[in-house]
Formats: C-alpha cells, structure tokens, sequence
C-alpha cells in the first residue's frame, strides 16, 4: 500500500516496496521481543522530552520493547510520561559547579549500561544527551562495547559531537547511522575535512557531500535531513522525497531516530528468518532501507500532523500520527504479502 495523499516519485514507491519487506506480519508464533528491543540513552536533567519522542515513536511504530537509559533526574520525570517505556537512570552527568558531589567513574558508570545490551537489538543515542562531558564519556564506553557487538546504533543530536571529536570511534562502523541536520553535517564535515571549504551544496551536489562523508567515515549510513531527506553509505545514495509538514518545532528529528531504531529491529528479524519472506533482500541494502522506511515515516507524520495543528504544531503531534503513517505508507503486512513479489 502507497499513501494516495502523499506524493512521491515512482522511485521512492520502489524503494519503499523493498523497504516493505523488511516490515513482520503479526503472527500468533512470535513472542515478546522478538520484533524489537530498543534502548534511547541520553536524557540529561534539561532535556528529558527528546528521549521519549525517540523511544515513543519507536513503541508506536512496533517496537516490541522500547527502553530509555537516562539520568536519576531525568528518569524520575520521563516515568511521568508513559507507563509503556521503561526507563532505566544508569546515566551520570558532572556535578554542578560549587557542589559537593564527587564525579562519577565513567567506566563503572558505563559497565552497568553495557551489561544491557545483551538484552537489545538496536541502540539509539543522543537525545537529550546535553553536552556534558562525562556523559560523552559513558557514551563513547558504550558505543566501544556495542560495535564490539556489530550492534546497529544511531546517532544524532549532541552525539554526533562525539563523531566530530573522535571519529575512529565509528570509522568503518556499517552498523553506525547519522542522522545530522545542515548545521550538524557542516560540523562533521568540518571535523573530517578540516582543509575543505564548508559544504554548502544543493541537489546533486550536496547528495555528493553527503556520500563523500559517508565514504571518508569508512562506509557508515549518513541520514542528512532537509528538505529532502538524502540517505548514504558512501556508494550508494537515497533521496527520500515524500512531502512533509511545514513547521519546524524541535524534536521531530527524535520520531526519526525512534522509527530508523524500529526498522532497524525489524531488520534484524529479516536476517534471522523470523517469517518466510523469500529472502530477496541483501544484507548489504538493509541498512539504507531501514533508514529510509525511518524517515519516510517521520515525514509522513510530519506532513499528517501539520495538516492537523498547522502552525501550532509540536513534537508531540508527531507520536500521534506514527501508527497512522505507517498504515499510509506501508499498510498491514501478511505473510503472503511478505513473501509475494510486491
């Protein structure tokens, strides 16, 4: 099923076609998690609304179990929120200037949040994150431990200042997806290509930027948001160009950092042959696909919750709409379905 309401080149009706077989039917065999366990760290004392649009978007879309990993301050107002998340507050932020509390050891801080990820499918991290350096610190422990994994991690908002500043922590990382906005990818580009002026493409040639960054950071996925969503590994390049709304509230960014964690998820299920879908996909495609099925429906809910809100528009709308831009775009799969050609 392809959105009537929703203009999209024949392109993207095939890319999303591919996408489509990567998304599980509900059948009665499968059982709790097999179809998703995500886990959004961030979630620093200022910022507790980023973690939960990312790991609410996630729920909506099918995420079977979605978790928050977030500071004790944060935590204790997340946990308001929902009672559909579970919120885990392993995080550590610095203490406050003038206070009396010591500082955390970001290694034992950062083992009790590895010790989950046995139990995770795919990690989301950044929103919310802030800039405090011993949460950069945990972080980057963590992220170590997860490509040790080859677990498939997204990274976006104040985590992408880690890439910035270490890029060796995912160079050659497949699994790694970016999600940088312009001034986002301006950084990383400055941080990669220091003797480069700074990008500032547009059409073919910032989809060439945007490849040229993927390839220099050895063949990670790189999602620059904007008015067309562009979508690289450094070979090959996806425009993702279904209409989205016209506001730009903050924390949109967060339903696609949830919904590319879910079909991330999904993903994995398709490689471990969780239901008979005929196998026709390439590993090596899955990854780009599942970053376009993210973002695909993060404009689909972007351009459903405007025409609703228009410029009243908040974040939160977004979560609303993410069961309906699924069924819009993707409709109910079945197993047939699955395993027919689309």
């Amino acid at each position: 099923m392809i959105s009537q309401s929703n203009e999209m080149s024949s392109t993207t009706k095939e890319v999303l076609q591919r996408v489509r077989q990567m998304v599980p039917p509900m059948l009665e065999k499968f059982h709790k998690g097999q179809l998703g366990r995500v886990a959004v760290i961030g979630g620093s004392e200022d910022y507790t609304g980023a973690p939960y649009f990312s790991a609410m978007a996630s729920a909506r879309l099918g995420c079977d179990m979605s978790h928050i990993i977030c500071t004790p301050g944060a935590g204790a107002v997340i946990k308001t929120y929902s009672p559909n998340l579970m919120v885990h507050p392993l995080m550590r932020q610095s203490p406050s200037p003038g206070s009396s509390d010591k500082q955390e050891n970001p290694e034992q801080v950062a083992s009790g949040i590895i010790d989950m990820l046995s139990r995770l499918h795919v990690l989301v991290i950044g929103p919310g994150l802030g800039r405090d350096p011993l949460m950069h610190d945990i972080c980057a422990r963590v992220l170590a431990a997860a490509r040790e994994r080859k677990m498939p991690v997204v990274l976006d908002a104040d985590a992408l200042a880690i890439v910035t500043k270490s890029p060796e922590i995912v160079m050659g990382w497949r699994e790694v997806v970016l999600t940088p906005n312009v001034v986002e990818f301006g950084r990383l580009w400055k941080g990669i290509f220091p003797d480069k002026k700074d990008q500032a493409g547009h059409g073919a040639e910032e989809a060439k930027q945007v490849e040229a960054l993927a390839k220099a950071l050895g063949g990670v996925t790189i999602v620059q948001k904007g008015g067309k969503d562009l979508i690289s590994n450094g070979e090959t390049t996806l425009v993702v160009d279904l209409v989205g709304g016209l506001k730009r509230s903050g924390g949109q960014g967060d339903t696609l950092t949830g919904s590319i964690a879910t079909f991330l998820a999904w993903r994995k299920a398709y490689m471990d042959g969780l239901w008979d879908h005929g196998g026709r996909l390439k590993e090596a495609e899955t990854l780009g696909l599942a970053a376009f099925g993210g973002a695909s429906i993060t404009r689909e809910c972007s351009r459903l919750a405007f025409e609703k809100h228009g410029r009243s528009l908040q974040a939160s709308d977004l979560t609303e709409q993410v069961h309906v831009a699924f069924m819009n775009i993707f409709g109910e799969p079945t197993r047939t379905q699955n395993a027919s050609h689309l």
